[in-house]
């Protein structure tokens, strides 16, 4: 019996993955048929997903909504955005668990949540009280876990996309022409990196495929673990330019994003408590392992995502 799989954020990096992975998975896109679900059925990525799958209509807000895209639905792929507002980490963990309610109620077998790593309480004296996303996917994760519900959590890396231009977080160009990866860490400090549209569906089609067998469990999921001046040394090789990895202060993080919400910033600055605990805590090299070895196939190396999507500093 073909089961229905309910996609939320479906136009987006993640639920795009794992909509492409499942269909051209041989095996799951017998078991599985997916229900794509967005906010606007008339925006242009939501007519083009037309063309692949059934796309609905669902909105977190209303409730109606939600109902009618869950009505039926076996398993649920949860994904929600950051809310860059007053009171954000109650704004976005709403969102999670208006769409988590309505799927229990509505006979759903098995919910698969997009996760952040919690802020160690040991850093928490440098960082704000409460930490959009984290503190939001974290609280969400939580009430999640309560259902009576079977679950697992997919709990992505830094997207490589991320260092695409304009973005910030790539290289910039400094006075001296040459080009810099500016972070609040040091050049020695490791992050784990994942492509998240080309690899989140190798994660939870692993899930989709044995739900049982990872029930309760979570995927760290990476291609790679890397120091800044490592990521700096590959994206020199690739581009063919001389960039550097330099730590910069708080305060000229800031300047550097004129248009940034406190909020925003605040985020960044939390991700910078990965240089003394790591992303995902003192196992992180172990977590990240593991969910490679068990991923429905192998995740890029930063060195394989920049062949494929070239970054441009011309």
């Amino acid at each position: 019996m073909t089961k229905i799989l309910a996609v939320f954020g479906a136009t987006g990096q993640q639920g795009s993955s794992v909509v492409d992975f499942v269909l051209n998975d041989p095996e799951l896109s017998k078991q599985y048929e997916i229900r794509a679900i967005t906010r606007r059925l008339d925006s242009e990525k939501a007519l083009a997903l037309q063309q692949k799958v059934r796309v609905v209509q669902g909105d977190v807000l209303d409730r109606a909504s939600l109902e009618a895209a869950l009505a039926g639905v076996h398993v649920v792929f949860v994904m929600t955005n950051p809310s860059f507002t007053p009171g954000g980490v109650e704004v976005e963990f709403s969102s999670a668990k208006a769409v988590a309610d309505v799927a229990v109620e509505m006979g759903a077998e098995y919910i698969i949540f997009s996760t952040m790593p919690p802020v160690p309480e040991r850093a928490r004296g440098r960082f704000p009280e409460e930490v959009v996303s984290f503190d939001a996917k974290m609280k969400a994760e939580k009430y999640i876990r309560s259902l009576p519900v079977k679950s697992a959590f997919f709990a992505p890396a830094f997207f490589m996309e991320n260092f695409q231009p304009p973005s910030y977080y790539g290289p910039q160009r400094l006075p001296d022409g040459t080009w810099a990866l500016q972070r609040l860490n040091s050049s020695r400090s490791r992050m784990p990196l994942i492509d998240a549209v080309g690899d989140t569906g190798k994660f939870i089609g692993a899930i989709l495929a044995q739900p049982d067998k990872y029930h309760g469990k979570t995927f760290c999921a990476a291609g790679g673990i890397y120091t800044g001046d490592e990521m700096a040394a590959i994206m020199s090789k690739a581009t063919g330019k001389t960039i550097v990895c330099k730590q910069i202060t708080s305060d000229e993080f800031r300047k550097a994003l004129p248009h940034a919400t406190d909020d925003h910033v605040k985020v960044i600055e939390a991700l910078s408590y990965g240089e003394e605990f790591d992303y995902w805590g003192p196992d992180t090299k172990e977590l990240v392992a593991w969910a490679a070895e068990n991923a429905r196939g192998r995740p890029s190396t930063l060195e394989e995502y920049l062949e494929a999507h070239p970054i441009n500093l011309d």
